[in-house]
């Protein structure tokens, strides 16, 4: 029974990572329609922006609380810069164009994100600080769940509930809703639409920071490419809970890691992938709008 719920754990843990990445690719699609390939390598930046932080920090003997503050700020802000630039520079000029410009932006972006990081960092895996120590009072439950593990799914849960109010009762997330139902009423009713779409790449941004924290944090090591298969997996959470959906895209994000965590543990981590990728193909073959999402209606 322990090993079951280890694998629980484990398997909501993964998905509480997912379920960061994936919001920020159902936001800019609920949005603008657009699938932001770039979106994984926005998540590598935040990785990257903490470990420079934190170990510059640790250099300087900050106390642990302070670093991991630190680190997570400047790996926000800066990432949150880097998606508004990447909407600004790939993506505003193209909003009229057929859909399929976009798309071929969004990968270009995204392998010039990669090279980038690659030319200015190295092609080498790097160790990252640890920032979640073990917590004396999970010592008894340590060989279930641990400390970091406790960390990411208190901080998920946290951003899931913010985010939840921020869209619901706020009034940018009013204008956000009315911008992904209708776009050119919205402009009509005087939402500034610009405005919307570059602060949902911001918000989007911003939650893969954490994330890119967050596993860094976990796994303890970061590389360039590390954005490329978060990127699909979290990609393949939004399209597996309906593309567009907030709450499909956190529900896509828990099974697709329950579902990973479970085929490790009880068949082989060799077919890890498999097993997620086969759900996919699974569910959109009998909902192929997704397990939330709505199927489109067309006019005749």
């Amino acid at each position: 029974m322990d090993y079951f719920i280890e694998l629980l754990c484990s398997g909501l843990t993964r998905g509480a990572i997912y379920a960061l990445i994936a919001l920020g690719y159902t936001m800019v699609y609920g949005i603008i329609g657009l699938i932001n390939f770039a979106h994984g390598e926005i998540y590598m930046i935040g990785a990257f922006t903490a470990y420079i932080v934190a170990t510059v920090l640790t250099i300087y003997g900050f106390p642990l609380l302070a670093i991991v503050v630190l680190a997570g700020l400047a790996a926000v802000v800066w990432s949150s810069a880097y998606g508004y630039t990447v909407e600004r520079i790939a993506y505003k000029p193209l909003r009229h164009a057929p859909r399929l410009s976009p798309l071929i932006s969004a990968i270009g972006m995204s392998i010039f994100l990669q090279n980038y990081v690659l030319l200015a960092q190295t092609p080498d895996f790097l160790p990252f600080p640890t920032l979640i120590p073990d917590f004396p009072f999970m010592e008894p439950i340590a060989h279930i769940i641990g400390s970091t593990d406790l960390v990411i799914l208190l901080t998920t849960t946290i951003i899931m509930i913010a985010l939840t109010v921020l869209i619901k009762g706020t009034k940018i997330g009013k204008a956000m809703r009315a911008t992904a139902q209708d776009r050119t009423m919205a402009m009509l009713l005087g939402i500034d639409v610009n405005k919307i779409i570059s602060a949902t790449f911001i918000i989007g941004s911003a939650l893969a920071a954490v994330g890119g924290l967050l596993i860094a944090s976990h796994i303890g090591q970061i590389n360039f490419s590390i954005g490329f298969l978060a990127g699909i997996k979290a990609f393949t959470a939004a399209v597996l809970g309906g593309i567009g959906s907030i709450p499909g895209a956190v529900l896509g994000a828990l099974v697709l890691g329950l579902t990973e965590s479970f085929a490790t543990g009880y068949v082989s981590s060799d077919y890890e992938d498999v097993f997620a990728f086969s759900l996919l193909v699974i569910i959109l073959i009998f909902k192929p709008s997704g397990l939330l999402g709505k199927a489109e209606t067309k006019k005749v």
